[in-house]
């Protein structure tokens, strides 16, 4: 009898450590990813602003300090704690996803923390100082409705005066370590601070929501904002565009290097691995994606031949490009609102055959706007999403810094990538899944979100483009850029390739003008392997539509992989491949 109540005793005290230790690694899974989101949005105020997040409106992060570097240390470690007390198996499909994804963000979060990108904290194609200008517009994320909007703002700037401070800090630390800038990208840096430096404060790109006052506001309110603003303008802000721009001059731009690539500096071919990974979200090496590039780059030449002859051009394929580069029949436009009207024309042919491929459609607005002045010498073409209170539409910013030699062969196709069905549906239609936590609806992956939008331009005969020979070497000379930037991005962070050898490789493969590929070039050396993404995304989604196509054969629905695709946002491509090859095999 006393041997049994032993057993007993031991079996129902093992059932009680099995509960306490199920009770312990069970989260709320739902409100894991809910406090996930907040952290990060108090990490990365600005991101916040530009997804329409607006209580973080008055905040600027100092990503470059040890201090926020450590913040962001505890919030990998917090939330990695937190995932290994997740039932896993208990979650549903679209939650597995979601913890999937978390875990890739804080691997590849850590692995960038062990690295010294912060002693650049500054380069001339995205960044703080550029997002600052972009709000301070008037014409971005940064609402300017309310006397708290503008008090935000307010708040913003002045942390911002000091921000460049912090800059100086740790690019001066860059300076002692050999961590700098090119020379040739520090040069751009200087012009877009010299530029924010206005003798009248009218002028100032700071000041521009002053000249946008709400009528509603009281005679009291608008005299004291621009009180405000005028003296954080003149006081803080223009003395500090002068001491950075003299510290780029006198210490930085001499300190500069020569090389084009990060593998010169020291830890930079590290560095450059982890970049790939972050940008391609792929564990693809630097000489896989090298060779990659060059045999894509062979294939689209051969087709770019097929193009060359159909309009009876007699010359090598080199000459060809130099016909397009300068054919005045090209550079048909007189006025910066011709170009603008060209896209609208291009969004009128391809709206009656979009419901043919998509049944998944966003509801935000959609807009075609010039880039503005303060950042369109050095901007390429974009889109910036909206919101999804309809507070702000999507837009397509186009940059036309000469209109008269703009050339236009590849605008529709560059219509399809970066506007519809391109980003605006990816993006929009993201944010409008209310199913999925805002961590995701907010999100980007690199890969997957330019993947899509190259292999939207695919579609670009089926939409009714593309009648025009030349807009169809238009759309192969877009994805010839695409694949270029394999080699080049690899060649010039991997291989040392020096920027002249990459812009010669570009006058030998593009038919872009020289400019264009000389800020082409430049942008690979600010942001190595972002370059990567478009492609290595594109030929995934590609080579799983072929999949399914060749697996279901009649039951294949060019509709329904497109919305298997769009309704669960960006992830990583691994898991992107997964949902499609459930989705084929549920319907086989």
């Amino acid at each position: 009898m006393k041997k049994v109540q032993i057993i007993t005793s031991i079996f129902i005290l093992s059932i009680v450590l099995i509960q306490c230790k199920s009770n312990e690694a069970t989260v709320d899974f739902k409100k894991l990813t809910e406090n996930y989101f907040d952290d990060k949005n108090k990490l990365n105020p600005l991101d916040a602003t530009q997804n329409g997040q607006n209580d973080y409106n008055d905040q600027l992060q100092f990503e470059m300090t040890d201090s926020y570097r450590k913040a962001q240390g505890e919030f990998f470690d917090n939330y990695a704690a937190q995932l290994e007390k997740v039932d896993f198996e208990s979650l549903s499909d679209e939650e597995k996803n979601s913890y999937d994804i978390i875990k890739w963000e804080i691997e590849v979060g850590k692995e960038l923390l062990q690295q010294n990108a912060n002693l650049t904290p500054i380069h001339q194609f995205w960044g703080t100082h550029l997002t600052m200008a972009q709000f301070g517009s008037a014409e971005s994320a940064q609402p300017f409705k309310t006397e708290k909007d503008y008090k935000n703002f307010q708040k913003r700037m002045e942390l911002y005066s000091v921000w460049m401070d912090s800059a100086i800090v740790y690019m001066k630390k860059g300076i002692e370590k050999g961590v700098v800038l090119p020379k040739a990208l520090t040069e751009k840096v200087i012009t877009q601070f010299e530029d924010m430096v206005t003798p009248k404060v009218e002028d100032n790109i700071f000041y521009s929501s002053i000249k946008v006052l709400p009528a509603s506001f009281s005679g009291q309110q608008k005299e004291q904002l621009t009180k405000d603003y005028t003296t954080i303008i003149n006081d803080k802000l223009i003395p500090q565009f002068k001491k950075m721009t003299a510290f780029l001059q006198t210490e930085y731009l001499p300190a500069s290097r020569k090389t084009s690539g990060i593998g010169a500096l020291q830890g930079g071919n590290e560095l450059y691995k982890v970049y790939l990974k972050q940008w391609t979200t792929t564990d693809m090496t630097p000489d896989e994606i090298h060779n990659l590039g060059l045999k894509e780059v062979a294939r689209l030449k051969a087709e770019m031949e097929k193009v060359k002859a159909q309009v009876g051009f007699k010359g090598t394929i080199v000459e060809f490009f130099d016909h397009i580069r300068n054919s005045q029949e090209l550079k048909p436009f007189k006025k910066p609102e011709e170009v603008i009207a060209n896209f609208e024309r291009v969004y009128q042919i391809i709206k009656p055959n979009v419901d043919k491929f998509f049944s998944l459609q966003p509801k935000t607005k959609f807009e075609i706007r010039r880039t503005e002045a303060f950042r369109e010498k050095t901007a390429s073409a974009e889109y910036v999403q909206g919101t999804t209170d309809g507070t702000r539409p999507g837009i397509f910013y186009v940059p036309i810094p000469d209109v008269n030699n703009y050339n236009y062969y590849g605008d529709e196709d560059l219509f399809l990538h970066e506007a519809i069905p391109g980003h605006h549906f990816q993006m929009s239609l993201q944010q409008e899944n209310t199913s999925l936590p805002d961590f995701r609806r907010y999100n980007w992956f690199g890969a997957y979100g330019e993947g899509w939008a190259l292999y939207t331009e695919s579609l670009g005969k089926e939409l009714g483009l593309y009648k025009d020979p030349y807009q169809y070497f238009g759309m192969l000379g877009n994805e010839m850029l695409r694949a270029f930037r394999l080699v080049v991005d690899t060649g010039m962070h991997n291989k040392g390739w020096s920027r002249e050898q990459a812009i010669e490789y570009g006058m030998n493969n593009l038919a872009e003008n020289e400019s264009v590929i000389v800020q082409e070039i430049e942008r690979y050396m600010a942001i190595p392997g972002q370059a990567c993404s478009y492609k290595i995304g594109q030929l995934k989604i590609l080579e799983l539509r072929h999949k399914a196509e060749k697996e279901l054969g009649t039951k294949f629905d060019i509709k329904k992989y497109h919305q298997i695709v769009l309704e669960s946002g960006v992830m990583p491509l691994a898991l992107l491949e997964k949902k499609v090859n459930n989705w084929i095999k549920a319907s086989k």
